[in-house]
This record gives C-alpha cells, structure tokens and sequence, in this order.
C-alpha cells in the first residue's frame, strides 16, 4: 500500500504541483475547448506562487515519499453582506487534483479528508467547491464525499 502524507505545501513542492495543474487544465480544455484555454502560461504557473504567498490561502499537498501526486487549492473566503446575500465565511476547494496515473488509488479521499478536518479546525461549517458537468468521474467522487448542488449555471446555443 502507498505512504500518502497530506500536509501544506512547501515552496519547494509547487513545481510539481503546477505539472499536476496542468493535468487538470488538460482535461478541462479536452472538456470544453470552447471555454478553456489550452496550455498553461506563464500566468497560470505564477499564480499557485501568488496563492501560496497569501493569507487568504493554503496549497495542500498529498506527499509519496518527497513526490506531490495529489493538491489542493484552498480559499478562506469571506463574502461581506450585500443587498442580495447575507455576510458569510466559508472553506472553498479552489482546485484539486490528482496525478492522472494515480487516480481511484484513494489519495482524492485522503485529500479530501485532511480538508474536512482542516476547514473544522479552522472554524469553518462548510467546504464548497465547483465541477464541471462535463466532468462526471470528479461528480462522482464529489459526492461520494458528501457534497451535494445547490446551485447551477445553465445554457443554451442560440
């Protein structure tokens, strides 16, 4: 069995991190090519070292041995109070993702388990996040960790 440990990301980890991004920007853009960009620019790399750099952030990463083969991007995001919505605070899964050769190897749960506990220590009440519905593989897994929609975006070709 795998030696996953899941901690904070050292600035030393986000290379790697950024090569497993770009997995994850691949299969957006395989996923809708009208929306997505493909490649990953100089802009999209810079901007995991400007999360890590912020107060407002964590970058989390799922460890075998000194290799990251899984991340998360996280948000402590403070919504103020607005004529439509009520002032609130919330633990936001910005990105996650896993190495393409070592998905459905648990490391999304051990991923996903370390984020509860850390959003519960840090006094959050709930985790939120976005999929894609293209993506029907991360809804999956999603769920089976406990989340569930309570909004959608729809479209329509004209």
């Amino acid at each position: 069995m795998m030696n996953i440990i899941i901690r904070k990301a050292t600035i030393d980890d986000l290379e790697q991190v950024n090569v497993l991004r770009r997995q994850v920007n691949d299969l957006h853009v395989n996923g809708r090519p009208d929306i997505f960009r493909a490649g990953f620019c100089d802009e999209m790399w810079d901007r995991l070292y400007q999360v890590y750099d912020s107060k407002n952030y964590d970058v989390i990463v799922a460890v075998d041995g000194k290799t990251p083969v899984g991340y998360a991007v996280v948000e402590y995001a403070k919504k103020p109070l607005s004529p439509y919505n009520n002032e609130r605070t919330y633990y936001k899964i910005e990105e996650i993702g896993v190495d393409k050769d070592r998905r459905d190897q648990g490391i999304g749960t051990l991923l996903m388990t370390f984020l509860k506990a850390d959003a519960k220590e840090s006094g959050y009440q709930k985790i939120e996040l976005d999929v894609w519905e293209f993506n029907k593989n991360a809804m999956r897994f999603y769920e089976s960790q406990g989340f569930s929609c309570y909004r959608r975006y729809l479209e329509v070709e004209v």
